[in-house]
């Protein structure tokens, strides 16, 4: 049988379950709490700076390992979903996860502290195998909605991190932090054991054959080239903004601590609580639009950051139109690519979120390199760039196929 027929020929069905609001709910608590891992690091860089006795440029590196060692984990892991029963895959995940942040914990100098935070990326993958799990499981005409709310519960994980982590972080220090979430994943890993349904495999293919087919579906789909590339630098501009915050408000003008940099999460989650309307729209109106509208936010929110981020109330405007953004593009990105090829919802997934999360990675190291070499002035440009980069994507793509 030619691989060409293993990619098109229709795949068992997975098993059924009906997505009710609790479970649509748990899920989306999951994803939150799991997305997480990655970014408890950020409002604490200068704190693990000092620990080590290094530069904000240095330290940076952290955001940046942990970044693509989750590009890398979705890359091998979260096309799993699609020949695995996602029950059990997600048990061992959430156990490797947790041997890996008390390894952040213990972390004794800088080395073993980018290494484990590489690992903790790696094995931080659940809510990527979550996300298409809920489109799967969930009633036709509803998997944008479900989409979204998982998202949400994602996003809301991101944003909230900063907040929970500044302030538990900055007053008991970073290593208890880690600690603690290492803590929680153990408890989410006996949660989902009880909660979550069994998942039968969507797709017959043995894993060598599951990668290679994702090459197949970046050749197929058009719309999945265009959909990865708007996702990394999508990312890139969220990354660039949230390395750099907390050494920006540190000095002039606003002189905050961790724990206040933190609260910044929290203007944020104002931004990602607009995902479940996104991802209700893209169920009832064409997504390629709503796309471009989008992506004109993240470009607006870095023109307050440049222009007017010496004054509060700006930089607050910035960050809420930011990750409505960048949140609501991801949504509709992901709700628009699930449509193309259901079987292969986790391969399609891992093609879009690999690809956004480099972009995440690149944007953590120009984020922190542009603070060190330029200051604020410098990030807002970087930013700046990358968004128009995402949204001359998406015009040419538009141009390409509106012409007669």
């Amino acid at each position: 049988m030619s691989s060409t027929h293993l990619l098109e020929s229709p795949a068992a069905p997975a098993e059924k379950a009906t997505l009710s609001k609790g479970l649509l709910l748990l899920m989306a608590f999951t994803a939150g709490m799991t997305v997480a891992n990655l970014y408890y690091n950020q409002p604490l860089l200068a704190d693990i700076g000092r620990s080590f006795g290094v530069a904000p440029d240095e330290v940076g590196f952290v955001s940046t390992c942990t970044q693509i060692g989750y590009a890398l984990g979705m890359f091998l892991f979260v096309p799993l979903g699609d020949i695995k029963e996602r029950k059990g895959l997600i048990t061992v995940l959430l156990s490797l996860v947790c041997i890996s942040l008390i390894g952040v914990a213990t972390a004794q100098n800088l080395a073993w502290m980018f290494i484990a935070s590489f690992a903790v990326g790696l094995t931080t993958v659940v809510p990527q195998i979550l996300i298409p799990l809920a489109a799967t499981l969930a009633a036709p005409g509803e998997q944008g909605k479900a989409v979204g709310t998982v998202t949400s519960g994602l996003l809301l994980g991101i944003l909230l991190t900063r907040t929970v982590s500044g302030l538990i972080g900055g007053t008991w220090g970073w290593r208890f932090m880690y600690a603690l979430a290492a803590a929680a994943m153990l408890a989410l890993l006996l949660l989902l054991r009880m909660k979550l349904p069994v998942s039968r495999a969507a797709a017959e293919l043995r894993y060598s054959e599951l990668l290679l087919s994702m090459g197949r579906l970046v050749q197929k789909y058009a719309t999945l080239r265009e959909s990865a590339l708007i996702g990394a630098a999508n990312f890139a501009v969220f990354s660039i903004f949230w390395t750099a915050l907390s050494f920006y408000v540190e000095g002039e003008p606003y002189h905050y601590s961790s724990q206040i940099a933190g609260l910044f999460g929290l203007i944020g989650a104002a931004g990602a609580l607009g995902a479940p309307f996104v991802g209700r729209l893209a169920d009832r109106i064409p997504t390629k639009w709503m796309i471009g509208a989008l992506i004109s936010l993240n470009i607006i929110a870095y023109l307050f950051f440049g222009l007017l981020g010496s004054m509060l109330w700006a930089l607050i405007i910035g960050v809420i139109l930011l990750d409505l953004g960048v949140q609501g593009t991801q949504v509709a990105n992901q709700t628009r690519i699930y449509a193309l090829e259901p079987p292969a919802r986790s391969r399609l997934n891992t093609v879009q979120m690999v690809t956004t999360f480099l972009g995440g990675a690149i944007g953590s190291s120009a984020g922190s390199y542009a603070w060190h070499e330029w200051g604020w002035i410098g990030v807002c440009f970087a930013g700046g760039i990358a968004g128009l980069i995402s949204f001359s994507v998406w015009l040419v793509h538009r141009m390409k196929n509106e012409s007669p």
